[in-house]
């Protein structure tokens, strides 16, 4: 049999390339004749570089020293992938939770939090030459709307005085005037945002009231970035920026999203976009099966995760599907077969404590059934 393994992360527990090695390992346990193709997937988020770099031959991990969302430096990376007639500068894929995500902060800081290193790793792949920039922004620490990230690049807000604003969503109540005039162009084929998050930047829906509490953020500190995020909106449109903060995924990454769309970048479906580039309709193309799964396969997972893109690509292939999860909140459905690692381990807590173990007993226990008549 040939097997596709494309899961996404169990976020806090296990990256893709770990989830993809483990499934294989426990197939390779009962079946050690089959055909692995491991693809490990991402929407976005976390994991994003790594799919990147294991799915795409020729592709070179760039290493960049940036200032993360606490101020402190950070050791941080982005995706070089090779050349082609069409891109001869290559693309750049970046990911935000490398430079500018939670898991780098030594403390939450709500109000203080800023993705001034995002847009710093993003000039250093625009000075490369890069055709083409894939940012991928799940994972953000900050509410700033993007602003730390634009300022890396070349923007300036002020205040009342013409001084420089702080870092951070908490002062942009205090913009007073925007100058986007040196940002840079966009590379040759643009810039393409990579986001499952349809939220838009501002209201109970928006950035600050969703996305707010797990980065720190009370009830007063939330809608006090609310109103903050919607008087740099206004600062920004006053400067020339043509776009609306109810856009679909303005609110991605607290504001991240608002902040690209008007620096000119696209903002597109992160997991339907990393399955085109790592050839996830090529390897499915003679699967007798596709593995795929998240950490909690729940009702959010319809709306554009990647367990939904790659299980809508199997089914147009006409290849039978089956989920590997860290627990099931809703009956899969479309899959053969479906395995939760919290009833393999007894409960959530034992999986998430050892998930390679479990990952490894669910390929195994996949391949059982598969084998059988």
């Amino acid at each position: 049999m040939r097997i596709v393994i494309a899961p996404d992360s169990f976020k806090g527990s296990a990256s893709a390339v770990h989830v993809c090695d483990a499934i294989a390992a426990g197939w390779r346990d009962v079946r050690p004749d089959d055909e692995l193709v491991l693809l490990p997937m991402a929407d976005g988020g976390e994991g994003t570089l790594d799919a990147f770099l294991l799915a795409v031959p020729g592709s070179s991990r760039v290493h960049v020293e940036v200032v993360g969302p606490d101020g402190q430096e950070v050791e941080a990376s982005w995706a070089l992938l090779p050349p082609t007639p069409e891109l001869p500068g290559g693309t750049g894929v970046v990911e935000l939770a490398e430079t500018s995500g939670l898991p780098l902060m030594t403390h939450p800081d709500p109000l203080g939090a800023h993705t001034l290193g995002f847009g710093q790793a993003i000039a250093d792949a625009l000075d490369r030459g890069v055709s083409r920039l894939l940012l991928a922004i799940g994972g953000s620490a900050s509410t700033d709307g993007g602003t730390g990230a634009l300022v890396a690049l070349g923007a300036s807000l002020l205040d009342a005085d013409g001084d420089p604003l702080e870092l951070g969503g908490g002062v942009l109540s205090d913009v007073a005037r925007v100058d986007l005039s040196e940002l840079p162009p966009l590379p040759s084929s643009g810039a393409l945002v990579l986001s499952d998050v349809t939220n838009p930047l501002l209201g109970e829906t928006g950035a600050a009231h969703v996305f707010g509490e797990q980065k720190g953020a009370d009830a007063a500190q939330r809608a006090a970035l609310d109103l903050a995020l919607a008087h740099w909106a206004r600062a920004a449109q006053d400067a020339g920026a043509a776009v609306d903060p109810s856009t679909s995924g303005a609110g991605a990454a607290g504001g991240t999203g608002f902040g690209l769309l008007a620096w000119g970048a696209t903002l597109v479906s992160g997991a339907s976009t990393i399955a085109d580039a790592i050839g996830l309709d090529d390897a499915l193309s003679g699967a007798d099966l596709v593995i795929t799964g998240e950490g909690r396969y729940d009702a959010q997972t319809d709306g554009g995760k990647a367990p939904a893109v790659v299980a809508e690509r199997a089914g147009a292939a006409g290849v039978p599907m089956a989920l590997v999860a860290g627990s099931i909140a809703v009956k899969p459905v479309g899959f053969a077969d479906a395995v939760a690692l919290a009833e393999l381990a007894g409960d959530v807590q034992s999986a998430i404590d050892d998930p390679v173990r479990w990952l490894r007993r669910a390929g195994a226990v996949l391949a059982e059934r598969a084998g059988r008549p």
